[in-house]
C-alpha cells in the first residue's frame, strides 16, 4: 500500500515533472490562445469572394463596405509583448479613418477554378491615430506618451461572374446565385 501511496503523493505535490499527466492538465503559455486565434479565426481575410454578375443597363456596383475596425487593427504590425513592470506599451484614444482610393472593374477574363469573371478592385487607405504610452517601473520609473499615426493599405478585391451579354442569362444566373 505504501508503494502505491508514495508515487501518488509525489505526483500530486509537484515533485514529478510529468505530474500534469495524472491530472489531465497541461501547462500552456498565456499567448497560445492568441496565436491560435490569429491562425484559425480570421482565415477568410485573404480570400476573394465571388459575387453575382454585373447586369447590363444597371449602374456598376461600388465598393461601399470599408474594412472593419478589427481587420484594420489586425493588419497593423504586432506590438511588443513587454514584461510587466519592466516594459509595457499601451495604445489609447484609437481613431480609425478609412478612405477609398481605387474603385474600378476590369474587363472579363478567365480565372482558374472560377471561369469567366471580372475583377473588381477595391483599395482602401486606413489611418490609425492613437496615443502610445510606454511605461516602466524598473530600474527607475519612466512614463512616456506620444501621439502616433500608422497608415495601412487594404485591398478588398472580389470577382463578379461573367455570363455574357445576354440579359436573360444574366438574370437567371443572378436569381440562381442569390436565392437560398
Amino acid at each position: 500500500m505504501a508503494a502505491a501511496v508514495l508515487p501518488a503523493a509525489a505526483s500530486a505535490g509537484g515533485c514529478v515533472p510529468f505530474a500534469f499527466l495524472a491530472t489531465g492538465a497541461a501547462p500552456t503559455q498565456p499567448w497560445v490562445a492568441q496565436r491560435m486565434e490569429e491562425k484559425y479565426l480570421h482565415k477568410d481575410d485573404h480570400r476573394t469572394p465571388i459575387m453575382p454578375p454585373i447586369r447590363d443597363g444597371y449602374p456598376a456596383p461600388l465598393c461601399e463596405d470599408p474594412p472593419a475596425d478589427r481587420e484594420v487593427m489586425r493588419s497593423l504590425p504586432k506590438r511588443p509583448r513587454g514584461v510587466p513592470f519592466v516594459y509595457e506599451e499601451f495604445w489609447d484614444n484609437i481613431v480609425i479613418t478609412k478612405s477609398r482610393i481605387v474603385d474600378k472593374i476590369d474587363p472579363p477574363r478567365f480565372f482558374p477554378l472560377v471561369g469567366m469573371a471580372q475583377l473588381h478592385h477595391c483599395h482602401w487607405e486606413c489611418a490609425v491615430y492613437y496615443d502610445e504610452t510606454i511605461q516602466s517601473s524598473q530600474p527607475f520609473p519612466t512614463y512616456l506618451q506620444k501621439k502616433r499615426v500608422q497608415v495601412v493599405y487594404i485591398d478588398k478585391d472580389h470577382l463578379h461572374l461573367y455570363v455574357g451579354p445576354n440579359p436573360d442569362t444574366q438574370r437567371d444566373t443572378l436569381l440562381e446565385l442569390t436565392k437560398y
